[in-house]
């Protein structure tokens, strides 16, 4: 056990601090998913096809970040803990790397900045890591309660959903508001600079707040034995043998499919918004507050359904729910039989459907998130290893790898439709959104309800959890016990 049984309950402001770390993930994630593709395409003006795959092989980088990282802080032992050291060292690189990545230099050649998005983006997602993959981690050491591990993800999504909604809404209303040069207030340069000024001091600030808050949480972790030096080789071994769990494996097909989904959605969003729905920036803003409204409820959804029907059934029955808010404004619209743009409700209907899919969205994705940490004792069980910050770290890079394939997705299907860089809302053949929708909403119905399936593959619930602790709890009791018969050398 890392959590110790007889520690104090966490309370409400241990659980708010512990999550709001999660606003510079938050940053991070709207700044890839919603502005970097159209800031290079319509701003700079650099092939789509180009900026998306840039992205995408960035997330090479992290393929080999995320892991290590999260390797190193489950065998890290200092004073401070196992994770606080990587999350303190995260603040300033992880910060400063994002402000540059709005800042390329003037002159640059497309393959050129190719390389510019490349590089600086790899920097970003590692950084970060060293940040969100110990911070994940600590979840299972705060506490080992089935239901508190719920409550804290549900503060953990919640904040990080803040950091990025409240970005995206003070970009889009503020950053990006229309001027005389530009009436399009999305293809305004300067806007972009502004974001990346203070998205980084926002990431540095709520990285620094996270990791003093918990830090008094330390004294209570009961440090894991020291693992044995062993070489690379039989690490990968370890780490096979720990990744080879069925459920957790279900986990991960689940999400390769929805984070796909969900990166595409992202990335896909501004541009429908700009040519689809004939938004302006100010509208666009009023509409990024409904994910954080479906974060919100979130916090309170997740819990009560974990509590009625469990984790997994939770999860299941909400990501199904999700999907069907989520494509009725496109299928409608598809039909005839939406409201027209300019309509004064048509930005009230776009935002509750919206707020719904964003809602139960959240909510299977907070129960996933605790679900990972319900994976880490009955792994333990196993193998005999805490492996917290490994199974997070592949959970993490799952989220991460396939958003950035979504986002790949996305930039290919504006090629193909042929939304071109600088194209203007006014003069767009209004069949080439209609023609992106038409491909955005089968593929979003076919990736949430295929990756739901998987999750029949996930068989841990209340009673086998609390049954893997109880295990857990009277083989310390023995190590212990056999530690005392043990005679000591002679004085």
């Amino acid at each position: 056990m890392v959590a110790d049984p007889s520690a104090p309950k966490l309370g409400l402001a241990t659980k708010m601090v512990y999550g709001f770390g999660s606003i510079g993930y938050g940053v991070k994630d709207v700044a890839f998913r919603s502005f970097l593709l159209l800031y290079y395409n319509q701003v700079v003006g650099v092939r789509a096809e180009l900026v998306s795959f840039a992205i995408l092989v960035a997330l090479c980088v992290d393929a080999i970040s995320d892991p290590i990282v999260g390797q190193w802080s489950d065998t890290a032992r200092t004073r401070w803990g196992r994770r606080h050291p990587f999350m303190f060292l995260s603040a300033i690189p992880a910060a400063g790397s994002l402000l540059f990545l709005f800042f390329p230099p003037d002159g640059l050649s497309d393959m050129q900045i190719f390389w510019y998005i490349l590089v600086v983006g790899c920097c970003v997602r590692t950084f970060i890591t060293f940040f969100e993959i110990p911070s994940s981690a600590l979840a299972p050491e705060l506490t080992s309660d089935y239901d508190e591990r719920t409550s804290i993800a549900s503060f953990r999504y919640f904040f990080a959903y803040l950091g990025g909604v409240g970005m995206a809404f003070l970009t889009l209303l503020v950053f990006l508001a229309p001027t005389e040069e530009y009436p399009v207030g999305q293809l305004n340069p300067e806007g972009y600079h502004t974001f990346a000024i203070v998205g980084a001091a926002v990431m540095f600030a709520a990285i620094l707040i996270s990791s003093l808050g918990t830090i008094h949480r330390v004294k209570y972790f009961r440090m894991p034995p020291t693992p044995e030096k062993i070489g690379p080789i039989k690490t990968l071994v370890q780490m096979k043998s720990t990744f080879g769990h069925k459920g957790f494996l279900a986990i991960l097909a689940f999400g390769v499919l929805k984070y796909t989904s969900v990166g595409m959605t992202s990335a896909l969003s501004i541009y429908f918004g700009t040519y689809l729905w004939g938004l302006n920036s100010a509208q666009l803003a009023v509409l990024t507050i409904d994910s954080l409204i479906g974060a919100f409820l979130a916090m309170f959804i997740a819990p009560i359904a974990s509590r009625k029907v469990g984790k997994r059934n939770a999860a299941l029955g909400l990501a199904i729910v999700a999907v069907v808010f989520g494509s009725l404004p496109y299928i409608l619209r598809l039909s005839g039989i939406f409201f027209e743009n300019g309509d004064p409700l048509l930005v009230p209907a776009i935002f509750i459907f919206s707020a719904m899919f964003q809602m139960c969205g959240v909510s299977s994705a907070i129960l996933i998130h605790a679900m990972v940490g319900d994976v880490v004792e009955e792994s333990q069980l196993a193998t005999g290893r805490r492996s917290e910050g490994l199974f997070y770290a592949a959970n993490t890079l799952m989220q991460k790898s396939t958003s950035g394939l979504g986002v790949f997705a996305a930039g290919m299907l504006v090629s193909l439709v042929g939304i071109a860089p600088g194209m203007s809302p006014a003069t767009i053949d209004p069949e080439v959104p209609r023609m992106l929708a038409l491909a955005y909403v089968p593929t979003l119905i076919v990736l949430y309800i295929g990756g739901a399936g998987f999750l029949f593959g996930y068989r841990i619930d209340r009673s086998t959890h609390e049954a893997s602790l109880a295990e857990l709890e009277k083989r310390d009791r023995s190590a212990a016990r056999d530690a005392d018969e043990i005679p000591q050398p002679a004085q």
